[in-house]
């Protein structure tokens, strides 16, 4: 089985996921823009008895663009998101950002979500992608 380890800059607070995760996208809307610090902010999912979490954060609560509230961790040391929580169509599911695993290599994108959002400079392309406003 797979185990793939994100964690904070830091690396006082980690991530280890087991298996292949269930949902692969990319985000376009204002809050994944801010949060990320770029264009869309990528993450994978997995069913909450998939991931273990050592370490310390500090969580913040914010309404996505979709009215869902989203429950951020970081790590109080060093800032850095390492996973988040949503309510609603993905509860029970714990997303981790691309950026936060040690090799994030294994990424291929399933959906991108929020496309009226995004920057008309940038394209998200490749065989199979789902492509909602």
């Amino acid at each position: 089985m797979t185990t793939r380890i994100a964690s904070c800059r830091c690396g006082q607070l980690k991530a280890t996921v087991t298996g292949e995760p269930v949902r692969m996208s990319v985000c376009h809307c204002l809050n994944c823009k801010k949060r990320s610090g770029s264009a869309f902010a990528a993450q994978a999912r997995w069913p909450a008895e998939q991931v273990t979490v050592e370490g310390h954060s500090k969580s913040f609560d914010k309404a996505g663009d979709s009215g869902n509230v989203a429950t951020f961790h970081f790590c109080p040391e060093c800032g850095s998101d390492v996973f988040y929580l949503i309510d609603g169509k993905f509860e029970g599911l714990v997303a981790i950002p691309l950026g936060a695993f040690d090799d994030p290599f294994f990424f291929k994108p399933e959906y991108s979500v929020y496309e009226g959002r995004k920057y008309d400079w940038l394209e998200i392309t490749g065989e199979g992608i789902e492509h909602f406003d």
